[in-house]
């Protein structure tokens, strides 16, 4: 099946609350998806966030994030009232140490309001996320009991979970453990709603999951077991990437890294039990750095560059054997991108999960790439950017004079403006023969680097970008809608008339 669809952030979206959230700016995306006839909307990984604010980094593979709960649907329910929601402000970068210091003072009222007269809705919630939410919550407790400390900088018998200190922490944190069993609660709500309108529209929700856990997570907290440590909550090997011509040593993650042994043994009970609350959360799910589940790089924790680590072998194609037979089909997009060896290739293809083509990758001296469109089967999605990447525009700008010529030729833009080769990059990717075809946000709008999301391995700037409030007008969804149409990507055609008028093609054109 062809069709298409956006990439769009949930903390991107424009609204009054400092950074997007659930709220009807949310409900509003969907609607002009629906209009220009996108059957996808992709976002980033939706995660309570920690230090650096990356969505990669989160404090839990199933718990929500809190900065995008919407406070006027918090008013709505009752939780907060009229004059607690905060006055609007401009849309702008996020401030997230504004955000870390404001929300939990609010989302506090709302959940006192909650608990002291828990809903049967509230109830049956916590009985569903049994499995991950009273851990989560007496992580998050513990966390703000020792002033926000990392795990690992946490008192032993803590950090290792020693019976008795366990349970006084249990006893003495449960207003706080409530507390964040409730925050959760009203981002699940308000996400399923937003999900059960996206699909009432004829949407799809592509969600993102990043493969590792935060070394600062409950995830290592209650399931040591699970990974690579030392039996004293202390890792002993890490995750990142070799040296290549991009770094000369490497890229040092930190993440801590799976006992894959282990997870056989179990049947991959724990990935069953992501990818099934995955698949409950979004419609389809892009699974990041894929090629981790062939080989993954270990690095000895404390290095300080990644240059001293080693391959190892992951469980491969064995474990998606697995959560096909405990769950079904998956509709998984594989993220493949960089230096594939002949066996992640053959995982790849061998899952039957669409791998990814991003275009900006595709113009180099070599003139040989195999993210050039003419080089795709069906099977995989075309991006002209990813997150990481700089904008379409932004990435023209800084091409070499070899590289934009080749670009230019190959697209068909020879002479013609930064605006025109965005374009003619998104009809590049729109006309390929590839099934699926997502579009940055930031493209549509022929943004430049300013709007960029993320710059990998830096810090401070990242993960702030806003879209602001009418951006999105009804000539950028007509012209989305007609190359949609053009390139057959409706996914329910309907009825037009056989000749295009001279005002579609206008539409349409690279301008």
């Amino acid at each position: 099946m062809r069709a298409s669809g956006i990439l769009m952030p949930v903390f991107s979206l424009p609204g009054p609350f400092g950074i997007g959230t659930l709220g009807k700016e949310a409900f509003a995306f969907v609607d002009f998806l629906a209009e220009a006839k996108q059957t996808y909307w992709q976002i980033l990984p939706i995660g309570p966030t920690g230090y650096g604010d990356s969505p990669y980094q989160s404090f839990s593979a199933f718990a929500g994030n809190p900065y995008f709960i919407d406070y006027r649907l918090l008013a709505d329910a009752g939780l907060l009232t009229a004059d607690e929601v905060p006055a609007a402000q401009p849309v702008g970068p996020i401030d997230y140490g504004a955000l870390y210091n404001e929300r939990p003072v609010l989302l506090k009222k709302a959940a006192d309001r909650l608990l002291a007269a828990p809903t049967p809705a509230y109830e049956d919630f916590c009985d569903a996320q049994d499995f991950w939410l009273e851990d989560y919550a007496l992580f998050m407790a513990v966390k703000a009991a020792q002033g926000q400390a990392g795990l690992a900088d946490w008192p032993d018998e803590l950090r290792c979970r020693e019976p008795e200190a366990l349970a006084a922490a249990e006893a003495a944190l449960a207003e706080s453990v409530n507390y964040y069993k409730a925050v959760q609660f009203f981002f699940y709500t308000q996400w399923n709603a937003l999900k059960a309108y996206a699909n009432g529209k004829g949407i799809q929700l592509v969600g993102d999951i990043p493969i590792y856990v935060s070394p600062d997570s409950s995830d290592l907290w209650t399931h040591p077991e699970l990974f690579q440590t030392d039996g004293r909550m202390h890792l002993t090997q890490v995750a990142g990437c070799p040296p290549d011509a991009f770094s000369a040593t490497g890229q040092l993650w930190g993440n801590p890294l799976y006992d894959w042994e282990y997870h056989k043994k179990t049947g991959y009970a724990w990935w069953t039990r992501r990818m099934a609350n995955c698949m409950k959360l979004y419609d389809v799910v892009r699974i990041d750095h894929f090629r981790g589940f062939d080989e993954y790089y270990s690095i000895p924790y404390g290095d300080k560059t990644a240059e001293f680590g080693h391959w190892e072998k992951g469980p491969g194609i064995d474990l998606f054997r697995t959560l096909e037979k405990n769950l079904g089909k998956l509709d998984v997009i594989a993220e493949d991108l960089g230096l594939l060896t002949d066996s992640v290739i053959e995982m790849v293809e061998e899952s039957g999960f669409p791998g990814m083509k991003v275009l900006q990758f595709a113009f180099d001296e070599n003139e040989d790439s195999p993210y050039l469109t003419h080089r795709y089967e069906r099977n995989c999605i075309v991006y002209t950017g990813t997150h990481d990447n700089e904008t379409t525009r932004g990435w023209f700008r800084n091409l070499s004079q070899h590289d934009r010529n080749f670009a230019k030729a190959y697209i068909g833009c020879e002479g013609k403006h930064e605006t025109a080769a965005v374009w003619s990059l998104i009809r590049a990717a729109m006309s390929s023969v590839a099934d699926r075809c997502v579009i940055p946000v930031q493209d549509y709008l022929c943004l430049g680097n300013e709007a960029r999301i993320n710059e990998p391995s830096t810090l401070g700037d990242n993960w702030k970008w806003r879209m602001k409030k009418g951006q999105l007008n009804e000539k950028i969804i007509e012209k989305i809608y007609k190359m949609t149409k053009l390139y057959g990507r409706l996914v329910k055609e309907e009825p037009e008339e056989k000749e295009k008028t001279e005002s579609d093609v206008e539409m349409i054109s690279d301008k």
